[in-house]
């Protein structure tokens, strides 16, 4: 496996169709994201002192922070809207090497931030609702 360029590590949000389209969240210096899973112990007597886990069982979820630079994009804008309404849309991750992973997810956070003299910036968390999928 090569490396690959955290540049080319681009955050997209579905455009509202059926399927979707995407288009890049632009501005984006910092994308980030965790797969995350909750063991379900299904340790007995007849385990030999060894913990054992459930395979398959337990929730997954898949968290995504990213930071970067307000350009006042179209997808910046709709991501804006998903924040202030609360709503769940349709996002993709996409690496460099074309891999790509598709998911429906809610902004949990979204805060914007200015200097005197410097950009407007802005940092996200979404977090996944239902499957996510690589695509």
């Amino acid at each position: 496996m090569s490396a690959e360029k955290g540049s080319a590590f681009l955050l997209k949000i579905g455009n509202g169709g059926a399927p979707p389209g995407y288009a890049t969240i632009a501005g984006m210096r910092t994308t980030q994201m965790s797969v995350n899973g909750e063991a379900v112990n299904v340790t007995s007597k007849e385990s030999g002192g060894w913990r054992e886990l459930l395979s398959g069982a337990g929730v997954r979820s898949v968290s995504v922070a990213a930071s970067g630079i307000f350009t006042g994009s179209v997808a910046e804008g709709r991501l804006k809207s998903n924040a202030l309404g609360g709503l769940v849309d349709d996002y993709e991750l996409s690496f460099e090497s074309g891999e790509r992973m598709r998911g429906r997810f809610l902004v949990t956070r979204l805060d914007y931030a200015g200097d005197y003299n410097g950009e407007r910036t802005y940092t996200l968390a979404l977090e996944s609702s239902g499957a996510v999928a690589a695509a």
